[in-house]
């Protein structure tokens, strides 16, 4: 019995190792891809390109929280709107180029989310969505204050003018906002998973099934929430802040408490626990549905959107990235047989 358990064991760890290279392999297809996808988009689709990829980042960040935590967070938009405001004024008032300005936005992300995860940690469930809820409802009222209006440029917010890549380059503006975008998706990409693979994911998972036993096992339980919230921040930041470069304007009306609920919707239709394919196709579905949905019935598309929403849930509770494995398994089996 121990020499086959043994054997058993042996063969699940050349299994795991062989399918590393596989990972590796079609991470870096994948990257390839996007980068190659810059000489065939132009124009809207760029920007469409640009959209998805800046909400997957975060949706990358929340999944964290909500998937791998367990906490329920109903107010991201805010920290979205922070790292799209945090960007909009370095480049507006000190020239800031707008490739480093997600860099800035996320510290500046990560401090609030910091300042503001630290208290809101200590409540639990719907007491913390509660929290962040308010969050949420107030941040358009602060942009739109005219105490911050200098800075913000109050209701009428602020308007980008952005410079593209130098001429050697040969790239619009388009094209340079897309490379840019992909960058930092392959970033958040690689840490977000070096993030759930390791010990900190461990501690997030442990923490989220049986906070009790986690304890017991020597995690820090309130580092461990604190870590995921503040992760979970950055990304948010950072994504807002390409979005805002993306669309070279920011108001207070392009954060409504909605913002916060489709990011939501994006990890819970995306699939939770799913670190990558979940958040991409998660942002696919946020940007791309209600204009589809529009299309179909025009007065009426967000019924269509709700009832397409609540298909995917009937049908498979872990979102589009649980119907992609499905359908990969069974496939799989098919070939196979």
């Amino acid at each position: 019995m121990t020499t086959e358990s043994t054997d058993i064991t042996q063969a699940l760890r050349a299994s795991r190792k062989a399918s590393v290279p596989l990972a590796r392999l079609g991470y870096g297809t994948a990257a390839l891809a996007l980068l190659a996808a810059t000489g065939v988009l132009e124009g809207y689709e760029l920007f469409l390109a640009s959209s998805i990829l800046s909400y997957a980042i975060a949706a990358m960040g929340l999944n964290v929280l909500m998937g791998y935590n367990g906490q329920i967070s109903l107010g991201h938009g805010a920290f979205f709107a922070i790292g799209a405001y945090t960007a909009s004024i370095c480049i507006d008032h000190f020239g800031v180029p707008f490739a480093w300005t997600p860099v800035i936005a996320g510290t500046v992300g990560m401090v609030a989310g910091w300042l503001i995860g630290k208290p809101a940690l200590r409540l639990e469930g719907v007491y913390l969505a509660l929290a962040t809820f308010g969050l949420a409802i107030a941040t358009p009222t602060v942009l739109r204050s005219d105490l911050f209006s200098e800075w913000t440029g109050g209701v009428q917010g602020i308007f980008l003018q952005i410079n593209p890549a130098p001429d050697w380059t040969s790239l619009d503006l388009d094209q340079s906002i897309y490379l840019a975008v992909v960058g930092y998706f392959v970033l958040f990409s690689f840490l977000t998973l070096r993030l759930v693979r390791g010990l900190n994911g461990k501690a997030w998972i442990a923490t989220r099934d049986n906070p009790i036993a986690a304890r017991a096992m020597g995690f820090d339980i309130t580092r461990a929430k604190t870590r995921a919230f503040v992760f979970s921040v950055l990304a948010c930041s950072v994504g807002g802040a390409l979005q805002a470069v993306a669309v070279q304007f920011v108001a207070p009306d392009s954060f409504p408490f909605f913002l916060s609920i489709s990011l939501f919707t994006a990890v819970v239709v995306g699939g939770l626990c799913s670190p990558l394919i979940g958040p991409l196709l998660g942002a696919v579905f946020i940007v791309l549905v209600p204009n589809m949905t529009e299309e179909i019935w025009q007065g009426g598309s967000w019924a269509v959107y709700g009832g397409v929403i609540i298909a995917i849930m009937a049908i498979q509770p872990r979102g589009l990235a649980g119907m992609l494995g499905w359908t990969w398994n069974k496939l799989a089996t098919h070939t196979n047989d």
